[in-house]
């Protein structure tokens, strides 16, 4: 009977020089591309991803993170690092990775920090924190951080001088999701009694 072994791009060489047996067929596990990743992590996918190709591509991952510096590689590893998802558990390192995306910009980081600062999670929680990562989240457009920064900002947290860019953003995302667009409107119409009329109407304006 065939065995077929499903390994890493960056393991091909050593097997092809002869550490797989002649009744062995290769099977690659192909590393992600940065948009998949990317996509993986917005669907919040990027772990099971991880489980599903039978934790092969651990080496490549910690390379692209730690060597390459890539942001969405950084993001993975990091949550890899802080759930013990194919690695040893190391919430400390797994949040410096995760810090380290942020700096990069990436949303998904950035949004992701600032919901473990407003909630408390692996972190102490920290309102202020918390609207420093998700402002700059929302201003990169992505969603659950316009929602829960304009949460943050109904529940009396942060400065009113942010809220005219938190209403534009949310104000202009295009939402197909009923209920989400729902979530939108009560939060705008809650962020909209602390405003000034004239504040909302240039928040309205076309981008």
């Amino acid at each position: 009977m065939i065995r077929t072994l499903r390994l890493p791009l960056i393991t091909l060489g050593f097997i092809l020089a002869g550490h797989c047996a002649a009744n062995e067929q290769i099977e690659a596990v192909p590393l992600y591309t940065q948009d998949e990743l990317i996509t993986l992590i917005n669907n919040n996918a990027h772990l099971q991803r991880v489980k599903d190709d039978d934790c092969q591509l651990v080496q490549d991952i910690e390379a692209r993170a730690e060597i390459m510096g890539l942001p969405s590689y950084q993001f993975l590893y990091g949550d890899m690092l802080a759930y013990a998802v194919c690695v040893e558990r190391d919430v400390e390192l797994g949040l410096y990775y995760m810090k380290q995306a942020a700096q990069q910009g990436l949303a998904a980081a950035l949004e992701q920090l600032g919901r473990y600062y407003d909630i408390g999670q692996l972190v102490q929680a920290d309102k202020a924190m918390a609207i420093v990562y998700l402002r700059e989240a929302a201003a990169l457009g992505n969603l659950n951080a316009q929602l829960r920064l304009v949460g943050l900002f109904n529940q009396g947290f942060g400065s009113p001088r942010d809220y005219e860019d938190a209403y534009r953003w949310l104000f202009h995302a295009v939402v197909a999701d009923k209920q989400v667009h729902k979530k939108i409107e009560s939060s705008l119409t809650s962020l909209a009694k602390k405003m000034p009329e004239s504040v909302i109407k240039r928040a309205r304006l076309p981008n």
